[in-house]
């Protein structure tokens, strides 16, 4: 995906897929600013050997918005890996927005999920993955199969957040209170922009409704959000709350929550 801006319009101005992955409308539900993409994978889950890549331009001033349908599901594998890759460029004076649903790892998967951020010195991202292992309805743990994850984020090419994980079913890690303490939904919003603590207090002052493990962080031109617990409707909604705090100081824009989260 290419975003532009065509003078006071962001556009949607290459869409190039292979494969069902593809975007299924772009929509302008708070005028022509924002471009807001609804990412499409039609299948509806991720199978061992599915590999999906997408990868977004954000050129120079422009505004994009990128969310899903609903949640991604990583079906349970025989063993081939299924993969996930995110490299999302934002030129100068632009704004990325990262706001998907929830992905659910299946018990008995084998995922790997790469996002790959490149920020100029004055563009910014607001982004944020909602982990949950295991089909909680059902009472299915993770028990079976394995988990990477690697995150980083970089400014004028040089790292401000990196981060890399990785498990399988039934690793210590996941019942230890340095790891996920038998939480089963672990998530985290990054909003890479200049903050102050004025932004951070307030924040602060939200915490998830089902009282789950939380915390906020400040660091040097990012502002980091980590939810602990077993609600991935919980974690998005604090995430949503919190976003009607950030989005304004970061982009001078209200949040508007997308109505696809509505469907």
């Amino acid at each position: 995906m290419g975003f532009a801006r065509v003078g006071e319009r962001s556009v949607l101005r290459e869409d190039r897929h292979r494969g069902p992955l593809r975007v299924q409308k772009a929509l302008y539900p708070e005028g022509e600013a924002v471009c807001q993409a609804i990412v499409l994978y039609p299948p509806s889950g991720i199978a061992g050997w599915d590999q999906l890549v997408i990868g977004v331009e954000v050129e120079a001033a422009a505004h994009a918005q990128l969310t899903t349908p609903g949640a991604g599901k990583w079906y349970r594998s025989g063993g081939a890996e299924a993969s996930q890759i995110m490299n999302f460029n934002v030129g100068e004076n632009a704004t990325l927005e990262w706001l998907p649903q929830e992905s659910i790892i299946f018990d008995g998967a084998r995922a790997r999920m790469e996002t790959r951020v490149k920020l100029a010195a004055d563009s910014r991202y607001i982004g944020w993955d909602i982990l949950c292992l295991g089909r909680a309805a059902a009472g299915e743990r993770f028990e079976h199969g394995r988990f990477d994850l690697f995150f980083r984020v970089d400014r004028s090419n040089q790292p401000i957040w990196i981060e890399r994980g990785g498990f399988s079913g039934n690793d210590p890690m996941l019942s230890s209170p340095a790891g996920w303490a038998d939480a089963t939904v672990c998530s985290t919003l990054l909003a890479a922009f200049p903050h102050n603590a004025e932004l951070l207090a307030a924040c602060r002052e939200i915490a998830p409704a089902d009282g789950a493990n939380h915390g906020l962080t400040a660091l040097p031109g990012l502002l980091v959000a980590r939810y602990l617990g077993d609600s991935s409707e919980a974690a998005r909604l604090w995430f949503a709350r919190l976003w009607e705090i950030i989005r304004p100081v970061c982009c001078g824009r209200p949040a508007i929550l997308p109505r696809i989260w509505n469907t």
